[in-house]
């Protein structure tokens, strides 16, 4: 399972590439627009993740196809919700207005389902580390 963890971890610091850069162009140009998506990648791509990544490294999960669910679903998610709230508040390419909806919801709910397969790991057996 450390490859979970090293998964999670490198797109944890990706998220807080992004979220940092994002912080500073908002402080630099002082607009913030940026706003709600910057804390949301944050939040849920750098904070979550790398506590997802503690988590895998601490435990081995015994159902790995779970875990591989988990860990997809939270990259995909995290990505999906936070270029979705771009997409949907910011409107860089004028899409139509259903496909920036669609893309927020979606992404979200892979996120969504993200916390649920990992509520599911924490009843799960799992081999503690020592």
């Amino acid at each position: 399972m450390s490859k979970y963890s090293k998964v999670l971890l490198r797109f944890s610091a990706l998220f807080a590439v992004i979220g940092a850069f994002l912080g500073s162009h908002m402080a630099g140009s002082g607009s913030y627009q940026f706003k709600t998506v910057h804390a949301h990648i944050l939040v849920v791509g750098w904070l979550t993740l790398f506590a997802w990544a503690v988590y895998y490294k601490v435990f081995t999960p015994a159902k790995t196809v779970i875990a591989t669910l988990h860990v997809w679903s939270a990259i995909i998610g995290a990505a999906g919700l936070t270029i979705g709230m771009w997409l949907y508040y910011l409107k860089p390419f004028n899409l139509n207005e259903t496909v920036d909806t669609v893309f927020f919801i979606v992404g979200g709910s892979i996120l969504l389902l993200s916390f649920i397969f990992f509520f599911i790991l924490t009843f799960m057996k799992t081999e503690e580390k020592q």
